[in-house]
């Protein structure tokens, strides 16, 4: 092996939790030689999703962020912060100072709802509504919260996100770190009425026990269930009986049915068994029109053929998230994913791409929680381990060398230092309103705060 060879230097596209546990496990993984990574983040702040696609009410993802800042911190990574991949560096970039790179890019947008309508004012995308409501920068800081009854259509962890901001009592919100535009935007909402619709059963949810007993949380929110959608199958009772997470979900729902109804200002009411087919409007979303479905005996559904519509004014789409293509990188449209063995990146005959690497939603689409990023990881990092004899041979892959060709581009990035600087500012400005944590939304800002000092 060649004295040059000794060393790995890798790159990795993306700040979110797939991006940092890929790091982290090369760092702890058995090898031969030493390590040196980079890892390339768009926003000028790091944890993806886990920041830019929660709902500001879910405490317990400080968790999830004190695990990823200790992998920031054993200083064995260099983070930059507010770099563009296919603009402010490219792949030929990459190739010249590193030996590979691993994509860990994510899925951020909505997956397509391809009914009639979707395109009316007034119809969204969750995706879009989640960034907003947490503050990512590269979203506008209004939201159109015009309407009295809203349709959130989907039954994973989104969807009741988005319907629990939308039910929420606003002031309820200020103990969190839901940003000044959004509780100001929220608080001129004059909704009423959300309504959650799912295609299948409420004991074929995608979401999780947890989730769905906060909803049921909610001060002043009368939760509004329909016995229709209780004549339960027997897919349904098997699934309760040998599923601890339907167990409690049942529980959950069987607890809500018992509850009194009517006094509260608002109401969240859940639809089972309804498929989407129109949302309703000329120019501006009126309604929401859905055929009645059925189970099928086989752990789906069929149409029943009864067409029913409730008049709504707003519709968010909450169908799952999709990745977007990375450019110079193969890329499989149908799926919104980079096409892979393992991690192990395939070109369109499917040869794996020697030092071209995947890891995280964009390598196995958005299905999974956290544990499963870290499992899939170790499968990319195993394979980049073993492939060394085919990694590329950098003409420049001092560590500095990257510095000068950022600094030389006049790109404004950020380093570890200034999230730290960020971060401390953020914490700084909650605590000054007796609250943890207040985000500072606008790019330009975050930019200021973390390259203060910078040179």
């Amino acid at each position: 092996m060649s004295s040059s060879m000794s060393k790995l230097r890798l790159a990795i596209v993306g700040a979110g939790p797939a991006g940092i546990y890929a790091a982290d496990m090369l760092l702890k993984h058995e090898r031969s030689f030493d390590v040196s990574i980079d890892l390339f983040e768009r926003l000028p702040a790091p944890y993806g999703l886990v920041r830019y696609g929660v709902a500001p009410d879910h405490p317990r993802i400080k968790g999830i962020i004190t695990a990823l800042r200790e992998v920031l911190d054993t200083g064995q990574i260099r983070l930059f912060g507010n770099v563009n991949y296919g603009t402010d560096i490219t792949l030929d970039d990459l190739k010249k100072h590193y030996n590979a790179v691993i994509f860990s890019t994510g899925a951020i947008r909505d997956h397509t709802l391809d009914i009639p309508g979707v395109e009316l004012e007034g119809s969204y995308g969750a995706a879009d509504f989640v960034s907003w409501y947490d503050g990512h920068p590269d979203v506008p800081r209004t939201w159109p919260l015009g309407a009295q009854s809203v349709a959130v259509i989907g039954n994973g962890n989104v969807a009741l996100d988005v319907a629990r901001m939308l039910a929420k009592h606003p002031e309820d919100l200020l103990p969190t770190e839901v940003p000044d535009n959004v509780y100001e935007g929220l608080k001129a909402s004059p909704v009423t009425d959300v309504h959650v619709f799912g295609r299948r059963g409420p004991m074929q949810v995608k979401f999780t026990p947890l989730e769905l007993r906060e909803l049921g949380e909610l001060r002043d929110v009368d939760m509004i269930l329909h016995d229709e959608d209780f004549v339960l199958d027997e897919a349904s009772e098997r699934a309760i009986e040998s599923n601890k997470q339907i167990f409690v979900i049942n529980k959950v729902f069987s607890q809500w049915r018992e509850r009194e109804v009517g006094s509260a200002s608002r109401r969240l009411h859940l639809h089972f068994y309804a498929s989407p087919i129109e949302v309703l409007g000329d120019s501006h979303v009126t309604g929401f029109k859905y055929e009645r479905t059925e189970p099928d005996g086989s752990g789906g559904v069929r149409g029943t053929g009864e067409i029913r519509e409730i008049a709504v004014q707003a519709v968010y789409r909450a169908v799952g998230y999709f990745g977007s293509e990375v450019p110079g990188i193969p890329f499989d449209e149908r799926r919104g994913v980079i096409p892979n063995h393992e991690g192990q990146v395939l070109d369109d005959n499917n040869r794996i791409v020697p030092g071209v690497y995947a890891t995280g939603w964009i390598k196995r689409g958005p299905v999974g929680l956290i544990g499963h990023t870290k499992s899939d990881a170790l499968e990319t990092i195993k394979h980049l381990v073993k492939d060394q004899a085919s990694w590329w041979s950098p003409e420049s892959p001092e560590e500095a060398s990257v510095i000068e060709l950022m600094n030389s581009r006049g790109i404004s990035y950020t380093n570890l230092e200034g999230w730290h600087r960020l971060d401390e500012k953020e914490l700084e400005l909650g605590a000054a309103r007796g609250r943890e944590r207040l985000k500072v939304v606008p790019r330009d800002e975050m930019l200021e705060i973390s390259r203060a000092g910078a040179h």
